[in-house]
């Protein structure tokens, strides 16, 4: 959602101080506009950090993501999920990647949108994005009480979903017992 502002701020060249604007992209927001490559750029990457510690832009998409969150059958994911949004979550995750793997994997999503990026420059944004979303002063990552720490550091994506589907069925067995 952040990267979709971000996104959408960039590409109509309007100001962070446009309210009236801000109100009318977040209240356009849907599931499909989220699911694109265009967000994931690494200047929007970049520029989504830095609104998202604007308490305005935050309380706009808060509502978003709590009206989301109101189907009983659903997972969402960002840095405040836990402990803003959803902090009686059934299942919180916590993921944590060394910043080597971290800039690897992301290189190889920024090279479908811009060929001329190089691990360096992935590398030390995410430093950035990183240092930021811990330091800010509105909604800073956490590791929230409960949270189960997930390291994607030595693993690949088929090891992950398997490790994630054990905690989602032992998080549904917790709450409801064996089905």
């Amino acid at each position: 959602m952040y990267r979709y502002v971000a996104y959408k701020l960039s590409k109509d060249k309007k100001k962070l101080t446009n309210k009236s604007y801000l109100k009318k992209i977040t209240n356009e927001i849907t599931l499909k506009k989220l699911k694109t490559n265009k967000l994931y750029d690494a200047n929007i990457t970049t520029y989504a950090s830095s609104i998202a510690k604007i308490k305005f832009i935050r309380n706009l998409l808060k509502q978003f993501q709590k009206n989301f969150s109101k189907n009983k059958k659903f997972i969402i994911e960002g840095r405040d999920i836990a402990s803003k949004i959803i902090p009686k979550a059934d299942l919180k995750l916590f993921f944590h990647c060394s910043i080597s793997t971290k800039a690897k994997r992301r290189l190889k999503e920024f090279k479908k949108i811009n060929n001329k990026i190089t691990l360096q420059q992935v590398k030390k944004a995410l430093k950035k994005r990183d240092f930021m979303d811990k330091n800010r002063k509105e909604s800073p990552l956490l590791f929230v009480k409960g949270a189960v720490l997930v390291n994607t550091t030595k693993i690949n994506m088929k090891q992950m979903e398997d490790k994630l589907n054990k905690l989602v069925k032992k998080a549904i067995n917790n709450k409801y017992g064996n089905l």
